[in-house]
């Protein structure tokens, strides 16, 4: 049997967390989410960086309840956030509607992405430091946009994978720095 790939051919999923792929060199286990969240977190970046992130609008806008102190929040960053690939608009005292995320991010609960990163921007201050964390909130971006747990992955995607790791810079640590 011809191994034209490093990682090999994937042969299960085990636990709904782990690719187990067969190698020349043996077998070998992959995080499916580690994986996945550092080669998207490549892609974020190289694109940001060329100022070419993909977005895809929503086909249904969705319309996230807040205090009024994160709508401002997110009102304020929402050209932070487009830079990212992130469509955000006011639509009350306490409502922001997404409208688009980044392409890389397609299948992601953008609710929750949200979520994530006007609790990061709280944290961290407002939008003027939000330049000074474009890594960290990628590296937010891509986990959360990136294969959970018992999400069962088929042959095709866990190979695919496979194929985007051994193409993608530091594939071996995912974007928090554990193995993959």
């Amino acid at each position: 049997m011809a191994w034209p790939a490093l990682l090999g051919h994937a042969i299960a999923h085990l636990h709904g967390a782990f690719i187990l792929a067969e190698s020349p060199q043996g077998l070998i286990l992959v995080d499916a989410h580690a994986a996945h969240a550092r080669v998207t977190y490549e892609k974020l970046t190289t694109q940001q960086a060329a100022g070419t992130l993909a977005t895809q609008p929503l086909l249904l806008p969705v319309r996230i309840k807040l205090s009024p102190a994160e709508a401002d929040l997110g009102e304020g960053a929402a050209a932070d956030l487009a830079a990212l690939g992130i469509e955000l608009n006011r639509a009350g005292p306490d409502t922001l509607i997404l409208r688009a995320l980044p392409a890389a991010l397609t299948g992601a609960d953008g609710e929750a992405l949200v979520r994530d990163l006007l609790a990061d921007l709280r944290e961290q201050g407002h939008s003027t430091r939000i330049q000074d964390s474009l890594d960290t909130l990628l590296a937010t971006a891509a986990c959360h946009g990136s294969v959970r747990a018992n999400r069962k992955l088929t042959v095709p995607e866990m190979n695919s994978l496979l194929r985007e790791m051994e193409v993608t810079e530091r594939s071996g640590q995912c974007i928090h720095g554990r193995p993959t």
